[in-house]
């Protein structure tokens, strides 16, 4: 019902009730501090300034007051606005003077500028701040980069000053943990860069990377990661069965929990069988890819094909139709993942994954006819899957009234050879006695798509234009009434948890 604005209100009512109060709310207000959406236009006419006044009024707090700067542990500062360079150029200057002012930061969340190898002053901010323990590097084009490519082949694209620059960044972070590297617009980041970068961050335990280039992230870079817990790797043209394969019997590899494999288009369905055997602590495991690995040509094959002794959560989405659905769902009916509770399969085609799950009554939501695809009219049937949610639910609840039209059991009830009453037990769809749910429920509220992607990490189209947005009134019960409540409509922001990306 409310939003940051409201909640941020209360907390300042509570620290003035008295000295005791303020001390305990005091980390509260200060620990985590968002600020969402547009500012008023009574503030701005106030303050006498065009944009910017929480953040200017903010700075201005923990500049004067270093006591509560200590405190700031996350900030959330509004989105970039589209309105022009200029205006996102002020508010990048501003967000990095805020970033200045918390010695103690550790993520700045919900503004993810982009990173074009020249320098930004948000940038040269965060590098200064030793607790930082999430980044997320959005690599842009560069001019003299493009103009570069256009003359020599990689590598050697980035000259010395902006391979040093980008890997000094990363001097001061001995606690960052997370760590996105994205390309977007033919970014580019060499891959001795890459390996050095990730070699400078001693507490890196969680890094995705995706949309680079062939020249920019391969099997040669992927063997030289460091030890993680987490990995995702996405849209990552150079990445081949063969480098997953050999990245699987690495020391590095050994110690990863967490696994996606996202439009890698793997090949053969060994390099899967491989990272399972020898990825002893995996414990979930994502696949998303078109087209579906298969055994290849002259290999013997043995049940169970693929196998995880550890794994306890899997997405499995091939689009197009293949034998690898049916490998897996023999591999689980083979024993081959014992400790298995969770299947999430949007292109679960046949329906053969969900049989060798645990039953369920119903599968559908009551907000399914509320989704983007009830609107377009997706039927549901195998050929409109498309990966959307919508549709893969209602096509699992027609297995399930499929397989209830058809009775399972006939229990007849007979004495001194009279039958008294006969009646049908209706079928189900799945496998009693299975400890495999199957979930078709998104990483992301509201969302008909199963996986968390990047536009939902750094779209800010709801917090700039929000619709139904919170302005105060959902609690105007004072007697003051409106002129108390009452703020500027704002979208009722929830932080992204990023370790729903792995």
């Amino acid at each position: 019902m409310s939003c940051e604005t409201c909640h941020l209100r209360d907390l300042c009512a509570l620290a003035l009730v008295d000295r005791a109060w303020d001390r305990a709310v005091r980390p509260v207000l200060y620990g985590r501090i968002y600020i969402v959406g547009n500012d008023s236009t009574t503030s701005a006419k106030k303050f006498k300034m065009k944009s910017g006044v929480r953040l200017k009024l903010l700075r201005r707090t923990l500049r004067e007051r270093r006591a509560l700067a200590q405190l700031v542990r996350e900030i959330k500062v509004p989105r970039l606005q589209p309105e022009g360079q200029m205006e996102n150029t002020k508010t990048i200057d501003l967000a990095a003077s805020l970033v200045m002012a918390c010695p103690n930061l550790e993520r700045l969340v919900g503004f993810y500028s982009t990173y074009s190898h020249c320098f930004d002053r948000l940038t040269h901010a965060l590098s200064t701040r030793p607790r930082l323990k999430e980044h997320i590097w959005i690599i842009g084009d560069n001019a003299a980069i493009t103009e570069r490519s256009l003359k020599q082949l990689p590598p050697g694209l980035m000259d010395t000053r902006q391979a040093q620059d980008f890997l000094h960044f990363h001097d001061s972070w001995h606690s960052l943990s997370t760590l996105f590297l994205c390309s977007q617009k033919q970014g580019i980041l060499e891959r001795d860069v890459f390996v050095q970068a990730l070699h400078l961050l001693p507490a890196l335990q969680h890094l995705c990377i995706s949309s680079f280039d062939v020249d920019d992230f391969d099997d040669v870079t992927l063997q030289s990661l460091p030890c993680l817990q987490s990995l995702r790797l996405q849209d990552l043209e150079g990445i081949t069965f063969w480098g997953l394969s050999e990245f699987s019997r690495t020391k590095s590899a050994r110690s990863i929990k967490q696994l996606s494999l996202v439009n890698l288009d793997i090949t053969y369905l060994s390099a899967i069988s491989n990272l399972f055997l020898h990825l002893k602590d995996l414990s979930r495991f994502t696949l998303v890819q078109e087209s579906s690995p298969e055994v290849a040509a002259g290999d013997l094959v043995f049940q169970p094909v693929v196998a995880s002794l550890r794994l306890q959560h899997l997405h499995w989405d091939i689009l197009v139709p293949g034998s690898a659905n049916q490998n897996l769902a023999s591999s689980i009916q083979a024993g081959g993942f014992p400790n298995l509770r969770t299947i999430r399969a949007p292109s679960d085609h046949d329906g053969l994954l969900q049989s060798v799950c645990r039953p369920r009554a119903q599968i559908v939501q009551a907000s399914d006819k509320y989704s983007k695809a009830y609107r377009a009219g997706v039927d549901g049937t195998p050929g409109s899957l498309g990966r959307t949610l919508f549709a893969a639910r209602k096509l699992a609840q027609q297995r399930i009234e499929n397989a209830r039209a058809s009775p399972r059991f006939r229990v007849i009830i007979e004495e001194d050879g009279v039958v008294h009453e006969a009646f049908d037990i209706p079928g189900y769809m799945g496998t009693v006695g299975s400890r495999i749910a199957y979930n078709l429920d998104s990483d992301t509220q509201g969302s008909d798509s199963a996986l968390m992607d990047f536009p939902d990490l750094v779209s800010g189209i709801k917090e700039v234009a929000p619709r139904d947005g919170c302005t105060g009134m959902w609690n105007a019960s004072h007697p003051a009434g409106k002129k108390w409540w009452n703020h500027t409509e704002r979208f009722r922001y929830r932080a992204v948890d990023l370790d729903r990306f792995f």
